[in-house]
């Protein structure tokens, strides 16, 4: 049985990227000087503007206006002619301290809010992600790095790819279509434009499984020179399922960038990332889902859910057992477990969450003894 599948991923310098980038760097800034301070920083960005809002409880000073337009810069918008220049747009920020009523429960190790958060691992590449993000993620970021290196000096920060793989029998087998935007200036041709991303973007990434029948849509409306904040206003936390799994697995909806580890949305989903990737990569499942539910001020979760989509090798009430007995799933069990009090989490803005060794929540134990 033949079915498609398809995920997007999103360049450094899409507007909503733009946003993700500002709150983690505002963020790491904050835990570097003060690993116990409460982050919920939201930003937007438009036409000239940059927007920083949210709850932030810290006895430290950073300077967020410099911060945010650093980022800005380093992201590559550098010039007046992009529409949206670091050195000269308006940074406003507007930031209120935490609700003493959340930290109340949050300061006895309770979770700072309620929700669900899953988790989620296979065994369709090395780095235990699905297929059509993987691809998507290096697809954009390699858009990214050919931009950076000056390879093609036409190509400007915005940017979008998709992927969809065709599987047989539940295993990806082939590219069935390409699809890949990019920002690009005034006077390069859109047949230039295509042959040069197929050379030095697509192929370099996805050539093994790319084939004579795969469709290329490159640029498809033929032009896009307006891009960035300018052409589209950006929120933080508007790409959570780029950030995750890229629709493969479940979403509980909340985002992480701009939030400190306190908050579920982002440890515990860290967290059952953890879980199900060590779940396969000590085969005890090809494919595994893993559900974490919080209460607000609540430290343990309300509820552990595990699904192996019948590809597991014991039972899965040996799976769950195993999670409560080896793993403290409290919020700050999850913490202490993952050293989430560190500056880590700018680098997780870009090219997704998941499927990097770097990170912590990407390291594979041994669960048999």
């Amino acid at each position: 049985m033949k079915t498609l599948f398809s995920s997007e991923s999103v360049t450094v310098g899409h507007p909503d990227k733009i946003a993700d980038q500002i709150s983690d760097a505002i963020l790491d800034a904050i835990l570097a000087q003060d690993s116990q301070a409460r982050v919920g920083c939201e930003t937007v960005v438009n036409t000239g503007l940059v927007l920083i809002t949210g709850e932030i409880t810290t006895d430290c000073y950073v300077d967020m206006q410099r911060i945010a337009r650093q980022k800005i810069l380093e992201i590559g918008y550098n010039k007046p002619e992009f529409g949206f220049d670091g050195n000269a747009c308006a940074v406003v920020v507007a930031v209120d301290e935490q609700s003493p009523d959340i930290a109340q429960g949050v300061d006895t190790g309770g979770a700072g809010d309620q929700g669900m958060m899953f988790g989620y691992a296979c065994d369709e590449t090395p780095e235990f992600m699905p297929a059509p993000i993987s691809i998507a993620h290096q697809m954009t970021k390699k858009l990214a790095d050919v931009r950076r290196a000056g390879t093609l000096d036409y190509l400007r920060p915005d940017g979008k790819g998709q992927i969809t793989f065709e599987y047989e029998n539940g295993v990806p087998t082939r590219i069935h279509t390409v699809v890949l935007s990019a920002q690009h200036a005034e006077e390069v041709s859109h047949s230039q434009l295509c042959a040069d991303l197929k050379k030095y973007v697509i192929e370099p990434v996805a050539e093994k499984w790319l084939d004579k029948d795969t469709i290329f849509h490159i640029n498809p409306t033929g032009k896009f020179v307006i891009g960035g904040p300018v052409g589209d206003a950006g929120l933080t936390g508007r790409k959570i399922i780029v950030d995750t799994y890229g629709g493969m697995a479940r979403h509980g909806g909340g985002c992480f960038s701009g939030k400190d580890a306190t908050k579920p949305d982002r440890s515990a989903t860290y967290f059952a990332r953890f879980l199900a990737k060590n779940i396969v990569a000590n085969k005890w499942a090809k494919r595994c889902e893993i559900q974490l539910s919080y209460a607000i001020g609540i430290a343990e979760p309300v509820a552990i859910f595990v699904e192996t989509f019948g590809t597991e090798t014991i039972l899965v009430t040996e799976i769950e057992s195993a999670i409560r007995e080896k793993f403290d799933c409290s919020i700050g069990g999850i913490i202490k477990t993952l050293d989430l009090r560190k500056p880590i989490f700018a680098k997780t803005a870009e090219n997704g969450h998941f499927g990097h060794e770097e990170f912590p929540w990407e390291k594979v134990i041994t669960m048999n003894n």
